[in-house]
Parts: C-alpha cells; sequence; structure tokens
C-alpha cells in the first residue's frame, strides 16, 4: 500500500496508516473472512469521518498512533 519506505517523515508519527489496513481488510476479505474484513472497513470508514482521528494530509489532527488506536479501539468494542 505504500510507495517506498518514506525514510524523510520516519519516526515523525505522520504516515497515514490506513492504506496499510485497507490491504489487511481485503486480504482477509480473500481469505474468507469476509465478517472480520467488513468489521475492519467498519472501523475505517468510523476513523476517517472524524478529523481527531484522521492524519494532517487528510485534514485532520491525529499522529500514526493515534490514527491506529481509534482503529483498533472500534473494532475491539465489538469484541
Amino acid at each position: 500500500p505504500v510507495h517506498g519506505s518514506a525514510p524523510d517523515i520516519a519516526g515523525k508519527g505522520i504516515a497515514n496508516p490506513v492504506a496499510a489496513v485497507w490491504s489487511g481488510a481485503l486480504m482477509l476479505e480473500h481469505l474468507g473472512h469476509s465478517r472480520t474484513a467488513n468489521r475492519v472497513m467498519d472501523a475505517v470508514e468510523h476513523t476517517l469521518r472524524n478529523p481527531a482521528t484522521r492524519t494532517a494530509d487528510l485534514g485532520g489532527s491525529s499522529t500514526t498512533e493515534g490514527v491506529c488506536k481509534a482503529l483498533i479501539d472500534y473494532i475491539m468494542s465489538a469484541a
């Protein structure tokens, strides 16, 4: 889901993790885990609705870690 290692932003907490997570959801779907894939995509959609849980490249104010935490919290809320 990325175009290179982006050493210029490594360690800065500004990378957007959504593409990697979305790729994981596609893999889950392909492997026959559609319920889990749908939950991951629901988390992506939920997270992207709120600027507080989006990275700056999408007009948000969160960090990479903050977006990941929001995604995980949403997924775990249904567990």
